[in-house]
This record gives structure tokens, sequence and C-alpha cells, in this order.
């Protein structure tokens, strides 16, 4: 087995690298152990606060000096690839999250998801494949999870096993180390794209129809509290980030979130993020207390990451006492769910309301629903659109506005299907005329069916 085979082809970035490696002879053990030697040599004689003041750039060519001159020193029997990958891998040790390097710098990659040492999983355009990344351990692997959760002032031991953590590029981070996780420590990366996605973006994905577009930037406009459903990676904080762009940028913004990942495009925007308690168990902050403390900063709008737990009261509260225009997101899979989990997140708050007034709270709050779902081809859509119109009796009244109605996949795997709108004129109508906002009737019509249109198709 040569080299390539050993560490895996996403090792290699030219074909000159991978050619070189097929003629060694040095094996993927002995490339580890080399490695680790020259790692720690080079610890033992870098100044750490010399390179703190140091350029990124001039790091870096001091680095690969330092570390060309111990391969000399070492003798390694390495030829011009395999001295060029080792330097780079180093390199990415001392400055970033080794291995992982090179996916976070594949604009094509999505997702990492790491089990284990050996095993390194991406996501690109929302399928799954195993990556060529290898960790030489487990214990490299930890060393590298306990770098990024330490970058934030997290920590991740056996008394605490679990952790969620962000990258500097706002990507989240979630960790799950033994003896929770059975096969090694676990880590799981959702990447933020280097430039925000717009609606553009999600008009060239075919997420949305230029007239749900069209309504939604009115409807942010107008003030109007939004909640953002879906399940796990469906898109809910881009969908959040999108709408976010069409607020006022004359408006202060509050944003509270579990692990800072919006990306509000405003100049006065203000970022909360929680406090998981110390290792004495004691300084924990948590989204209510931030929701409350938020109030008290003259905020136009509050943005909240997403609702878990009883912070809901709280930003129903807000939502109803003078901070319209408010948007939060929430993990379910209809709208109707969502005005569920909404109502029991509300039983969590300790505050005894009937369940009709915690119904009419909720009722009166949001005034739009939208919901997101990830398709079986891994595409992302807004599948439902729907308007609260308030209570009937004991129930909370709503109408779908916009749907996507999936009616088959073709022959590539690729759902089929069509935006329609349900034919309802929505309520919130004069609300949006009153704001100077005008948007055509003719946006409802449900003879207005958009089917999705495929490349090289008109």
């Amino acid at each position: 087995m040569n080299l390539r085979e050993k560490l895996g082809e996403a090792q290699f970035n030219t074909p000159a690298m991978a050619s070189d490696a097929a003629r060694s002879s040095l094996g993927a053990s002995g490339y580890v152990q080399l490695k680790s030697e020259l790692h720690q040599q080079l610890l033992d004689r870098i100044d750490l606060d010399a390179m703190g003041r140091m350029g990124q750039a001039r790091l870096r060519e001091e680095l690969r000096i330092l570390i060309e001159r111990l391969l000399v020193e070492q003798g390694a029997a390495l030829n011009a690839g395999e001295r060029k990958q080792i330097v780079a891998d180093i390199e990415n040790e001392v400055l970033g999250l080794g291995p992982l390097e090179s996916l976070l710098r594949d604009v094509g990659v999505s997702d990492i998801l790491v089990n284990g040492a050996r095993r390194v999983y991406v996501e690109r355009q929302g399928r799954l494949e195993r990556s060529g990344v290898r960790f030489d351990s487990n214990a490299h692997l930890m060393k590298i999870i306990e770098k990024i959760v330490s970058r934030v002032g997290r920590r991740i031991d056996e008394s605490s096993p679990m952790v969620d953590a962000r990258l500097p590029d706002g990507s989240r981070v979630n960790a799950v180390i033994p003896p929770l996780s059975l096969d090694g420590p676990l880590l799981s990366i959702r990447k933020f794209a280097a430039r925000p996605l717009g609606m553009a973006d999600l008009l060239g994905n075919q997420t949305l129809t230029p007239d749900i577009a069209e309504l939604l930037k009115a409807m942010v406009a107008a003030r109007m509290n939004i909640l953002i459903a879906g399940g796990t990676g469906t898109g809910k904080t881009t969908m959040l980030n999108v709408l976010s762009a069409s607020i006022p940028a004359y408006e202060r913004i509050v944003t509270i979130e579990d692990a800072a990942e919006l990306q509000l495009q405003q100049d006065h925007v203000v970022r909360l993020e929680t406090r998981p308690p110390n290792i004495e168990g004691r300084g924990e902050i948590p989204q209510r207390a931030l929701v409350r403390n938020a109030l008290r900063m003259r905020p136009d709008r509050i943005i909240l990451g997403e609702i878990r737990g009883e912070e809901a009261f709280d930003m129903l509260q807000a939502m109803n006492t003078g901070h319209e225009g408010s948007m939060c997101t929430v993990h379910a899979n209809t709208a109707r769910d969502a005005l569920a989990r909404v109502e029991n997140m509300l039983g969590m708050s300790g505050m005894n309301l009937p369940l009709r007034g915690m119904r009419q709270q909720i009722a009166s709050a949001i005034h739009a629903v939208v919901q997101i779902a990830r398709l079986t081809d891994g595409s992302r859509k807004l599948v439902s659109l729907s308007e609260i119109t308030g209570m009937e009796g004991e129930m909370i009244s709503m109408q779908e506005i916009f749907s996507f109605q999936q009616q088959g996949l073709d022959k590539e795997g690729r759902v089929e299907g069509s935006f329609k709108a349900s034919g309802v004129r929505p309520r919130f109508m004069d609300r949006l005329r009153v704001a100077g906002l005008q948007v055509a009737d003719s946006l409802f019509d449900p003879q207005r069916v958009q089917p999705l249109r495929r490349a090289g198709t008109s």
C-alpha cells in the first residue's frame, strides 16, 4: 500500500505530490511518528510570545523554514511531495485544526462529521460521503476538539463530555467524548459560507419563488413577528439571515444565541451569547436572562437564534410589548407543530397560565410561520408560509398562503414539484399597505403555479 492510500487522497493536492508519495517507501505509521516528533521539536524551539506578534503570512514562512531545518537535522528520507505535505500538516497542527483544515477550506463541503479518528464524513450538495481525511489517533482528535472549545472559553472533559462551540468564522461545532460516545470522540461542524447567502441565492437554489420572496421582504419591512420552523439542517438560520437583510439600517437589532452564528449585515447590531456553567457548575447565563436583559437595551427588534425552553415566554412578551418585527427559529416539522412546541415551552417557564391564555399569547405575538424542509434529494425548500389569524374557540387559527407540493422524483432522484398560492388573501395585507408597501393581489392567485426549473430548461 502506498502513502497516498495510507493517508487518504484528501491529504494530497496535486498530481505531482501523489506520484511522489506513490514511490515512497515510508509507511503510514512511520509518517505519523515522524510528524509527531517534528511537531514536538517545533514546539520546544518556537517562542510563543513572538508567534503572537507575527502576521499570519510571516508566521507560516517562519514555521516552514524551521520545519525544513528540523527535517534536515532528522535526516528523514522523504521525497519532495512528502516533504511538502509534512510541512503543510505541521503548519495546520500549529496554526489551525490539523487534518480538518483541508475540509474547512473546501467550499463544496457544508458539514464535517467526525466519527472517531479514522472515519470522517462530509456533506456535499446535500449528500453524505466518506472523506479520505484521518486523524493520527483518538488522542490527536481530542487535542483538536480541546483547541476548538478553548478558543470560545468552553471546556470538555469527563465531567462535561458534551459541548457546543463555534469557529472564528461562525461555523457551529458540537463535540461528544467518552464515556458518552462509545467509538471515540465525535465532532460535528456545520460550516458557514464564506459569503453569507442572500435572497438571490435562495431564488437560484429554488428554495422559494420571486412571489414568496417579495412577500417575505414586505413582511419584514412592515415589522411583522416571524417564526421560522424546520428540522435539523433545513436552513432555518440561513433563512433568518436572509430575512434580516430587509430590516432597515436605522433600526437597532439585538441578537441572542447559544452559539453565535448569525451574520447580520446591518451596522447597528448588538450580539449576545449564552454562557455555560463553569467547572464548579456556576456562572451560567441562559437565553432567558439574555432576553430579559435585551429589553433594557433599547432594541427595535430582537432576533433569537432558536427558542428551546423557558425563554419562549419572555420572547413572546417582547413581541407583544413594542418590539414588533422580531424573529426566531424553532425545531418543528410543520407550522402547526411549531406552535405546539412554543406552547410546550411556555409551560416550562413556570408561569401558571391556563391553556387558552398561553395560546392567546402565541396568537397575538406571532404573525406568520415560515416552514422550511430538507427534501430527499438534499435540497432545501420553503414548503409553507402561513399566517396566524387569531383564536377560534380554544384553538389558534392559521391559514396557509403559499406551499410547495412535491409530485415525485425524476430519473436522477431529484425532487419534482411546484410552488403554489392557496388563493387566500392574507389579513396582514392592510398592515403592509399602512406601512407604504405595495404587494399585488395577483401574487395570491391559485392559478400561479410555479414548477421547479432544471438546468438547461426554460
